[in-house]
């Protein structure tokens, strides 16, 4: 396969975990936390949150919808929604909206974190736009640090992972919590393809950007004629 065939090949995969990222670092679908039923024919309160959000569900349960044993859902149960921005910078009520016992740090360093991802996704992108732009060896000059910053993304993507999960499972964890079960949902799957995209892809895109290898074992790196994409 061409050198320019596998580049290209790269770009659209890039292209498919640039939209998982930004798609989950603006929806609230991370995590899905349920309460126990105490009676049934009445409303519980679930709740689902990402990064800026947190979003509580009244959800009527009545005996044809109660599983025993599980909490209050499932989420996508009809009932009234109520949605609160996470107030990151400023103190005061991040505490209450998360039930007075939130790692308000956690999520704010998932927050920072994902940010960071962002950057180096539209640094990333520039560099790539400036390759498909540019002639001879300035393209291929600019796919190593368009490789570098893709997989800089994914690596940031993997730890405001990380560091969402902990929060979830500190919570969870906690004696005074009042959720039963939880999940991890739609958008965090989203964050974790990115990640496996951006930082494969952005790997993959360094070392299509590398001298070509020498064909002869008696040939260096520096003896080999480079191998233009065109």
């Amino acid at each position: 396969m061409h050198k320019r065939t596998k580049i290209k090949i790269a770009i659209f995969v890039l292209l498919v975990g640039m939209a998982c990222m930004f798609t989950a670092v603006v929806t609230d679908h991370w995590a899905v936390l349920s309460p126990r039923v105490e009676k049934l024919n009445e409303t519980c309160e679930a709740a689902h949150f990402g990064l800026w959000r947190l979003c509580k569900k009244h959800i009527y349960i009545s005996s044809e919808n109660y599983v025993e044993g599980h909490g209050c859902g499932p989420i996508s149960l009809p009932g009234d929604e109520n949605c609160t921005y996470f107030r990151h910078f400023t103190p005061g009520q991040d505490a209450e909206i998360f039930e007075y016992k939130t790692q308000k740090e956690y999520n704010i360093s998932a927050a920072a974190i994902s940010i960071f991802s962002l950057a180096f996704i539209i640094l990333g992108s520039l560099c790539l736009m400036g390759s498909c732009t540019g002639k001879g060896k300035g393209r291929d000059y600019l796919l190593k640090p368009a490789g570098m910053f893709f997989a800089f993304a994914g690596l940031c993507s993997f730890i405001s992972l990380e560091v969402m999960r902990q929060s979830v499972k500190r919570m969870i964890d906690s004696k005074d919590t009042i959720w039963i079960e939880h999940y991890y949902s739609w958008s965090f799957a989203c964050a974790c393809t990115g990640f496996v995209l951006l930082f494969l892809t952005g790997i993959a895109l360094l070392i299509l950007s590398m001298p070509q290898m020498p064909r002869n074992p008696w040939e260096t790196c520096m003896d080999a004629e480079p191998e233009q994409a065109e």
